[in-house]
Order: C-alpha cells, then structure tokens, then sequence
C-alpha cells in the first residue's frame, strides 16, 4: 500500500503555494522512513520534506513544480 509525500498544510501561514526547489532521491530509488527526499521552498523559508515511510519512492511532481499546501506530490510504495 503506498503512503502519500503531502505538502505540510501547517508549517507556515503567509503562502499558500511553495516550490519543490530539488529531490534528494531519484524516481524509483529505496527510501527509509524519516529520511530526507525532497525541499520545498515558499517566499521566505526552505523546509526539508521527510519520506513518510520506508520503500521505493515515486516522484509525482518535479522540481521547479510550483504547488498548493496540501497537495500530493508523490508516494512511498
């Protein structure tokens, strides 16, 4: 069963958009649960996106992609 990669919704109030600035692991590559996969920027913070469980990673939104909090920009599988 895959588990969603979700735009945190609560880490920040003033932008309801941010840009996933870079992937730090490739499509389809073993991820473990807590580590670092993703960055995500809005106007004024750069955050870390976690993987939000352990398997094979799959990217759903690029980087450079400009996307709304709350949305699904891939999956653990």
């Amino acid at each position: 069963m895959a588990t969603d990669i979700v735009i945190p919704s609560d880490l920040w109030e003033e932008d309801e958009e941010c840009v996933i600035t870079a992937w730090l692991a490739d499509d389809g590559a073993s991820v473990q649960e807590g580590a670092l996969i993703a960055e995500i920027m809005t106007a004024k913070v750069q955050y870390e996106i976690l993987a939000p469980a352990s398997g094979t990673l799959k990217i759903t939104e690029e980087a450079d992609a400009v996307v709304a909090k709350g949305a699904v920009i891939g999956a653990v599988e």
